[in-house]
């Protein structure tokens, strides 16, 4: 019934991110400067050490996505270097990525819109 009910607010609400980016209703988002960023992990459940995927949607559909995440106490980032695939559509899939030890990280995602405008979205989580 909850995704029912934002889908139709979705349709209401004019402007609202949810009517550019159906299937992530119930996904994890950020928003700053007008974009916004949602994924889903997969496996749902990220493991520390073992690899995992991001499907995202951005809104308003981004030219090109970047993907990365950092340990802002330990001053250092993912061992990984993740691979990002255009999907279409403001979609993309990324693979490769791995939070190689628990603690608190940080995703970043950089979007560049279609008239070249760069924002830096970032959004915390906690790896078990």
């Amino acid at each position: 019934m909850k995704p029912l009910l934002l889908g139709l607010l979705a349709l209401l609400v004019p402007g609202s991110a949810w009517a550019c980016l159906p299937g992530f209703e119930t996904a994890s988002k950020v928003t700053r400067d007008g974009a916004t960023v949602a994924w889903k992990s997969e496996p749902a459940k990220i493991i520390t050490g073992a690899p995992f995927a991001l499907e995202l949607a951005v809104c308003p559909a981004a030219t090109r996505l970047s993907v990365d995440a950092h340990m802002p106490a330990h001053r250092h980032g993912m061992n990984y270097q993740p691979s990002i695939r255009a999907l279409g559509e403001g979609r993309f899939r990324a693979e490769g990525l791995v939070l190689h030890m628990p603690g608190a990280w940080e995703f970043v995602f950089e979007v560049v819109n279609a008239a070249g405008k760069l924002t830096r979205l970032t959004a915390n989580y906690q790896a078990p």
